[in-house]
């Protein structure tokens, strides 16, 4: 044994990364090529972003939280807003609820666009990267003429849309859905279900098994690849998606078999951007007349909320997978007193470093880009001792202990002792 450990290596990935734009760190034992252990390093992009909005108003956050991500912009502000509107009882009008869910389509069309190419970047077929590219110009142009700007739209406000749907955008939405229906996704899925190239290249590479997916808490198309039936418009019956046909869409729909690989993944985006053309055209045929926000002036938000008082929890199914916005209010603050957001990355991290054991080394960038991570909103902190410099190294009983003293914080009602966490709920990036 001690013979072999001599042939054992150890290799950096990142921070600055051959696939993607942000920095992550993966520290990988090979084996020859053989990838025997994967050790992810987080925190070069940690922003404050947390402390920053417990110190601003209900409104200022709302523009803050869409910075968090440039891609799923939309997704966080929405999901921020539903969390405010739980906590203070306040009813979105339905008009304003299938605009959120046309945004919420146009904008998942627009990532899975730009990671379809990404994947094709990876292993050197850009021919992938600009057919894709070029094509999501078409929705970047829609998102622009909509709401705005063609990243940040800032549609949504507490209680409701910032601008209505106006019949020139009804016409805008139809032509971009007969474009991408007749020109572009017959093209996108010959390329990722059946050219030889692709199929050579991703299948069987980075598989995540079913079990290792719900274990690891695998989020979005990362763990429907792996044939995870779950996709919170559909399991939790969010807004209007129920009324236009939203369902978890897995591999085997399309090939007849889910083996959580490189490949299942891009096919479940191909067919997440069939299922997001059908929603927005069902969303447009049955959207009602009437007001899109809660308040007729928007300083009459403000003046709700610093009254209000208790928790609240927004869910969404970004394109990468769940978010989650916690908020607390306390009276007589014009801003939140607590809020955190839960996103997808931090356990698709996870889960894709435990499927690189056992591949090959020129795996690791299709692998990664395969989960479309987002550093900005993942990043951690690291504890850097003040007086020398030195970095704290956290056991799991102090991050236990860390977490069960951040819960009491949030909720002191809770009667939970630290001695009952159990160590399993650490693993996967769960905690």
């Amino acid at each position: 044994m001690n013979e072999r450990l001599e042939y054992w290596v150890k290799i950096p990935v990142g921070p600055i990364h051959p696939a993607l734009e942000e920095p992550e760190k993966f520290i990988i034992t090979l084996d020859g090529e053989r990838i025997i252990n994967v050790d992810v390093k987080l925190g070069y992009n940690l922003r404050g972003i947390e402390w920053i909005a417990m110190r601003r108003n209900w409104i200022q956050v709302l523009y803050l939280v869409e910075r968090i991500c440039g891609i799923c912009s939309f997704s966080h502000n929405h999901t921020y807003s539903r969390a405010v509107e739980e906590m203070a009882g306040i009813e979105v009008p339905e008009r304003a609820e299938y605009i959120r869910a046309i945004f919420g389509e146009l904008e998942r069309v627009h990532s899975h666009l730009l990671n379809l190419g990404v994947a094709g970047h990876a292993i050197g077929y850009d021919t992938v990267l600009h057919l894709t590219w070029l094509a999501r110009e078409r929705v970047m142009d829609i998102l622009e003429a909509m709401g705005g700007n063609r990243v940040n739209y800032a549609i949504n406000m507490i209680g409701g849309v910032r601008r209505d749907l106006e019949e020139k955008h009804r016409r805008m939405l139809l032509d971009m859905v007969k474009y991408y229906r007749e020109e572009v996704m017959p093209k996108i899925e010959e390329i990722f279900l059946y050219d030889p190239t692709i199929e050579a290249r991703l299948r069987d590479a980075g598989v995540i098994p079913k079990r290792i997916a719900i274990e690891y808490s695998a989020q979005g198309p990362t763990a429907r690849g792996s044939g995870v039936k779950k996709d919170v418009r559909y399991n939790e019956k969010l807004g209007v998606y129920p009324d236009l046909g939203v369902k978890p869409i897995t591999p085997k729909e399309f090939t007849g078999v889910v083996k959580g690989d490189v490949f299942d993944r891009m096919v479940v985006r191909v067919g997440e951007l069939w299922q997001s053309l059908d929603i927005i055209e069902h969303a447009l045929d049955q959207m009602p007349e009437g007001k899109i926000k809660a308040f007729a002036k928007d300083n009459m938000v403000i003046f709700k909320l610093k009254k209000a008082e208790g928790e609240g929890i927004g869910r969404y199914e970004a394109p990468r997978g769940e978010l989650l916005h916690y908020v607390r209010a306390e009276k007589g603050r014009d801003g939140p007193a607590k809020w955190k957001a839960r996103e997808p990355t931090f356990p698709n991290l996870f889960a894709v470093a435990r499927a690189l054991v056992g591949e090959q080394v020129a795996d690791i960038p299709v692998a990664i880009a395969s989960i479309d991570p987002c550093l900005s909103c993942t990043d951690r902190v690291a504890i850097v001792d003040a007086e020398t410099g030195k970095k704290k190294i956290l056991t799991e009983e102090d991050l236990l202990r860390e977490s069960y003293k951040k819960t009491k914080e949030i909720n002191p009602k809770l009667k939970i002792k630290p001695e009952r966490i159990g160590v399993g709920c650490m693993r996967g990036g769960v905690l």
